[in-house]
């Protein structure tokens, strides 16, 4: 489940929602670089400002989903979602794990918006993905038959170890971790529970 064997146009192919989030992250990432673009531009018109949010700037719960302050930052979390976002693709459907990596990264925004700050500003991926580590546990909770053994001994200790090191890092938007995975839970246990019995 998260050993990736496939060439990179097969995988493209294959995860093609994944893909193309990559490549924003990747492009917006760049043009930070490019010598016509002014220097920080990316950043002011899509960070997550909260008080130009509160001016009506609300674009700005969405953007700073793609954009990333730096390599390592960029690297991180682009790797995760290579390595966590496969299997909720094909599980759910291209339409719909956009729809629940975007609904869960723009939830963990909105709390920081509310919960932080009105100078507080912040940019990255990892609200929605550790929403992608939410609707795991709520698979590992709704949905074990899913799952092989090996997965399951793999994703609680990944969980674990995200929320520890959420604590620990400087400069993380702990808000938008802790709401990222809240909404991500609720969001799957809301999503396996209406299915239709057997579906999966």
């Amino acid at each position: 489940m998260f050993i990736r064997n496939e060439g990179f146009f097969q995988y493209i192919k294959s995860y093609p929602i994944i893909s193309m989030i990559i490549l924003l992250q990747v492009l917006l990432f760049i043009m930070n670089f490019i010598p016509f673009v002014p220097h920080k531009y990316i950043f002011q018109c899509l960070s997550g400002v909260n008080l130009y949010i509160a001016d009506g700037q609300y674009w700005r719960l969405i953007t700073p989903i793609f954009v990333h302050a730096s390599f390592t930052h960029l690297l991180f979390n682009s790797f995760s979602l290579l390595i966590f976002g496969p299997f909720l693709e094909r599980l759910v459907g291209k339409m719909m794990f956009c729809a629940l990596y975007l609904i869960c990264g723009v939830l963990g925004n909105i709390a920081t918006f509310f919960l932080l700050p009105l100078t507080y500003s912040h940019v990255g991926a990892s609200g929605a993905i550790f929403g992608l580590f939410g609707i795991y546990l709520a698979m590992f909770v709704l949905k074990k038959h899913v799952l092989t053994m090996s997965i399951k001994q793999v994703i609680i200790p990944i969980v674990v170890i995200a929320l520890i090191m959420t604590f620990l890092e400087p400069n993380v938007n702990i808000i938008s971790h802790i709401f990222g995975i809240l909404s991500g839970y609720l969001i799957g246990i809301i999503y396996f529970t209406t299915r239709k019995k057997g579906i999966y």
